[in-house]
């Protein structure tokens, strides 16, 4: 049975590929074994470049056929390697057999036994796997990160002037603006934006154990640590990680998902809001012609997109939660846990993408319910007792907190008449009255 959108297991794989499909070039199967092949030429191309004795006849011209190998990569040849792979059992061998074949192809024999020289597969996975993590970030996270600020940036101008009933405990509370409301998303968004930037991308290069061992043994008087630091942050982009165990320790990536985690905590707080929003009829929602809200109530406009939004980055978070509480931790020199983990990696990825992609969504679809707004800020002229009793604070009059707390604290409404004969009665000067007068709850929202 050949997969398809119907019979996938994952829904990032099934109903939702058409929306996370790029992510296939940076955490599928053939993506993993062409970011090995990456690394593997790349490092052979660096042990010429040294040069090593036995390689510093090499014609480096054949770098660019070399490197054909990954920027060329095929279907083909990952279905190769896998081929190599049934044989062997051992993933980043099968990937040494697939270049050693190349190498036979490209007339590079005498060279071959250079390829994986003094490595473990760790150094291919632990440098393949932040390379694809950090291209995936820069390709695909970020442009859609961006996409959703920006929006929330475009309605934090467009509704800046639209007074709110605020509501802290569900309850009415001192009058706000919707512009500012969404700005306080804006502002944490980028400061954990800016905390991700922070972060660096590290890997692990070191032979088996982390200390070059079988380098230092063949090649005594090269300076191993300087060669594997520069090959990983020149090379590859990377930040060398040392000393380590036989694996990279894990503890930025799992700084890297935390905060993932947090700009996802973020939105799903704002999926909250704007469902609640649109439950009070705050907003209205755009229409679109054919769809349907509910099987059985023809006149249902549900809010599914921050519904949407809020399931798939509680998942997402579930699992980097996982990555980062788990891969840091690893028996002595190493243990196999991190690898079968790590093929997971773009699974909460997947579904970050298609929460930021709902959320956007969703925004897109809001009308402003004006009226709604303005017969809530009406209905609760209480909320200005905290401004009148404020002034009064100033004023030097006795007890005016327990002076508002009798006239608002009572099931009777409370309107703008009520407020003004309670103004009236209060002994202060006229000024003063007149101050408090003009005080609404349109007009009492702060800075």
């Amino acid at each position: 049975m050949s997969i398809s959108s119907l019979n996938a297991i994952s829904p990032i794989d099934g109903r939702y590929r058409n929306k996370v499909a790029d992510l296939s070039n940076y955490f599928s199967e053939e993506a993993l074994i062409r970011y090995r092949v990456l690394v593997e030429v790349e490092y052979f191309i660096a042990l010429c470049e040294i040069p090593l004795p036995q390689l510093n006849d090499i014609d480096t011209s054949v770098f660019s056929d070399l490197r054909k190998l990954y920027q060329e990569f095929s279907a083909d040849d990952a279905l190769a390697i896998k081929n190599i792979e049934a044989v062997t059992n051992h993933d980043v061998k099968a990937v040494e057999y697939f270049i050693k074949e190349q190498f036979d192809k490209l007339g590079l024999e005498k060279y071959k036994e250079f390829i994986h020289f003094g490595l473990t597969s760790q150094d291919i996975n632990n440098t393949a796997i932040p390379l694809s993590i950090k291209e995936a970030m820069n390709d695909s996270y970020v442009p859609e990160y961006f996409k959703v600020l920006e929006k929330l940036k475009e309605l934090t101008s467009e509704w800046e002037a639209i007074s709110m009933l605020a509501r802290t405990h569900g309850q009415p509370a001192s009058p706000t603006r919707l512009g500012k409301e969404i700005q306080v998303f804006v502002t944490r968004l980028e400061e954990q934006f800016n905390l991700l930037n922070d972060i660096p991308s590290a890997a692990k290069f070191g032979g088996a154990t982390g200390n070059f061992n079988a380098h230092k043994v063949a090649y005594p008087n090269i300076d191993w640590k300087a060669f594997g630091s520069k090959f990983v942050q020149e090379k590859l982009g990377l930040q060398h990680s040392f000393p380590t165990t036989q694996i990279e320790h894990y503890d930025h990536m799992a700084a890297l998902f935390d905060c993932l985690k947090r700009i996802n905590t973020i939105i799903i707080d704002l999926d909250r809001d704007f469902w609640t929003y649109v439950s009070m009829d705050y907003f209205k929602q755009k229409i679109k012609k054919g769809e349907v809200g509910s099987s059985a109530m023809p006149h249902k406009v549900n809010p599914i997109d921050f519904e949407n939004s809020e399931g798939n980055l509680g998942i997402a978070n579930a699992i980097f939660e996982h990555l980062s509480a788990k891969l840091p931790i690893s028996r002595m020199q190493r243990d196999l846990t991190d690898s079968t983990v790590l093929r997971n990696v773009g699974v909460p990825f997947g579904h970050t993408l298609i929460g930021f992609k709902s959320t956007l969504k969703g925004l897109n679809k809001l009308l402003l319910n004006g009226s709604k707004f303005e017969e809530d800020l009406e209905n609760n002229w209480a909320v200005v007792a905290e401004a009148i009793q404020t002034i009064l604070r100033r004023e030097g009059y006795p007890n005016p907190y327990e002076a508002l707390k009798g006239l608002t604290r009572t099931n009777e409404k409370i309107t703008q008449s009520s407020i003004s004969n309670f103004i009236d009665t209060l002994e202060v000067s006229n000024e003063v009255k007149a101050e408090l007068k003009v005080i609404s709850p349109q007009n009492y929202t702060g800075i």
